[in-house]
């Protein structure tokens, strides 16, 4: 038996009935793009996920808050002194898994921040040290940021985010142009900082390339009220994104004598941190890293457990958790596509052998085997099946891209290898169990019986 002779038969048989393969094919084909559809809108949500974790710190980075004591040590909740200055010199002299630590005080009930008629409510107003930078994974794109000699002067300095500097000084929308405010005040709670440094602009890398367009090909026709403010359209990575355009860093001494001193006693500011982040060497001693912190700690606060741990490894496993979930549930809504387009496939191959009962006899007269006019149906079933997946994959990229209108998102589809060649796989797989059955009817066929057949 020739294999590429039966292909052929089966190419044939289907270009002679061209409209009815091709509803057949319909259910393979939405399957298919279905299939890879929803992989790439799952992909772009995994890598939104991800790069968000990224923009705040990555899995090595470990947040140090306070919390309330457990109830068999309630009784000791007067001796609570928090998160200090103290843990942090001796998680820096005893913590040796420990390889950056950064104390942060935020402004109490967030802060209002000025400049002329503007006023705008920042996300994070913190005083910390230079080191941040490096713990927040920030980036300085004009000016510097503050030094360990602004801190010790307790200097009225900050670095802002980009979206302070939209809400205060103005958007490129409206200017024409990139405001670079280095050396402007601003009035924090009623305090006047001079500004020594800006982030740069924390965004996916849709919008990067949406914005690069913008500034390289300047339209008049959007300056005007509008605001970009960048904080992403609410995809996975936008809150991430937002909070760290809506920024402001000052040093750690002028947070604590400027704006502390009120909530304090007997005339000494409040010293108790509002978080204190460590980053650890690697994530393989991230259990080793925390309980040797906790050790250092428990000392600190005289076996007050008044500190919890927060880390992004919950983060993390969520991302698993939820990815897995979409491609489940994605999965199997795309492969009952898939399945509905098998059924197709069978219907048409019964058809197809209640039309050719006669050819099929006169094969088996001229002897033909059974085998022969198994594999013979089989084949053109599993071609029928190859073509519409091929079709498939070729409208998911067009699906794809009709996505990204419908549903515009901060992280684009994307489509992977992997979806592709098991989306086909599938496809294939579902002509060859649907050409099963057809199949052993044809090579069941008595040739006497099938030559009679009118």
């Amino acid at each position: 038996m020739n294999i590429w002779a039966t292909i052929l038969v089966g190419l044939k048989e289907i270009w002679a009935h061209k409209f009815r393969s091709g509803l057949t094919m319909m259910g393979i084909i939405l399957g298919v793009a279905s299939l890879v559809g929803m992989s790439a809108l799952v992909k772009g949500m995994e890598n939104g996920m991800r790069e968000a974790m990224q923009a705040i710190g990555g899995i090595e980075k470990v947040s140090v808050v306070q919390q309330e004591l457990p109830p068999n040590q309630s009784h000791l909740s007067d001796q609570v002194v928090g998160i200090t200055m103290s843990d942090v010199e001796a998680l820096k002299k005893n913590a040796t898994l420990t390889k950056l630590i950064t104390p942060e005080m935020n402004l109490d009930r967030g802060g209002v921040v000025s400049r002329g008629k503007k006023i705008f409510r920042p996300w994070n107003i913190s005083g910390t040290w230079p080191n941040a930078l490096d713990m927040n994974v920030h980036k300085i794109e004009y000016g510097r940021m503050f030094n360990e000699i602004d801190d010790d002067l307790a200097r009225n300095v900050c670095v802002i985010g980009t979206e302070v500097r939209d809400q205060l000084f103005g958007t490129f929308e409206e200017t024409g142009k990139d405001i670079i405010p280095i050396g402007e005040e601003i009035n924090i709670n009623g305090q006047l900082f001079t500004i020594i440094g800006m982030f740069t602009r924390y965004e996916s890398e849709k919008q990067k390339k949406e914005r690069e367009y913008q500034l390289a090909n300047p339209s008049p026709e959007r300056l005007g009220p509008e605001r970009r403010t960048g904080w992403g359209r609410g995809g996975p990575g936008g809150f991430a994104f937002m909070l760290k355009n809506s920024t402001i860093y000052m040093p750690l001494n002028t947070m604590w004598l400027k704006f502390r001193a009120s909530a304090g006693t007997n005339n000494i500011p409040d010293p108790t941190l509002s978080t204190l982040n460590i980053r650890i060497s690697s994530v393989e001693e991230l259990e080793a890293a925390l309980q040797q912190a906790r050790n250092v700690m428990m000392s600190t606060h005289f076996a007050m457990e008044d500190f919890t741990f927060r880390t992004q490894e919950n983060w993390d496993e969520n991302i698993r958790s939820q990815v897995n979930n979409y491609r489940w549930s994605g999965g199997i809504i795309a492969a009952i596509s898939l399945i509905v387009g098998g059924i197709g496939i069978m219907n048409i191959m019964f058809a197809s052998i209640t039309e050719r009962i006669r050819e099929i006899g006169v094969r088996k007269a001229v002897g033909a085997t059974t085998f022969a006019i198994f594999i013979q149906i089989l084949i053109e079933s599993i071609v029928v099946s190859i073509i519409g997946g091929i079709l498939g994959v070729f409208v998911s990229y067009g699906l794809v891209e009709l996505l990204k209108i419908l549903i515009p998102t901060d992280n684009e589809p994307v489509i992977t290898l992997w979806a592709v060649v098991v989306s086909f796989c599938f496809s294939v797989l579902v002509g060859l169990m649907a050409g099963i059955q057809p199949a052993i009817k044809a090579a069941k066929l008595d040739p006497i019986e099938a030559l009679r057949y009118d």
